[in-house]
């Protein structure tokens, strides 16, 4: 688990009624999680929601014209939602949060996280690390 992006998610817990957080890549695998939720079950998640971001992907000619962009996918369960949505680059955000969530408000902290994400996914790889002269 990347505890430097970790700490970033557990501001998406803020929210009354939000569960657990993850941060995906596109392929599936892990790069972030909440303390909350355990590594396997995380990961078992991860792989899932890079089936439904693809899935919701190509659902956008539905929409009316060629071309449109995905920016959010929301599933809906007897005992809450799942929220998945784009964290830049190849990377995917999703947040579960119980039936009485505001919607509103885990939708608008998640945008906010994605911006505090992005700078940090983003940084150019350090350079000049290998041996010193």
């Amino acid at each position: 688990m990347n505890d430097d992006l970790a700490w970033m998610l557990d501001s998406a817990l803020e929210i009354p009624g939000a569960l657990h957080a993850v941060l995906i890549s596109a392929d599936g695998l892990l790069m972030a999680r909440t303390k909350d939720i355990g590594k396997d079950n995380a990961d078992r998640v991860a792989a899932a929601m890079s089936g439904v971001q693809s899935l919701s992907r190509s659902l956008g000619f539905f929409c009316g014209s060629p071309g449109q962009r995905w920016q959010q996918t929301l599933v809906e369960f007897d005992g809450g939602w799942v929220f998945l949505i784009s964290a830049g680059e190849g990377a995917y955000l999703g947040v579960s949060a119980s039936p009485d969530v505001d919607m509103q408000d885990i939708t608008f902290r998640m945008q906010q996280l994605v911006g505090q994400l992005g700078k940090v996914l983003a940084a150019p790889p350090r350079e000049g690390l290998g041996a010193r002269r």
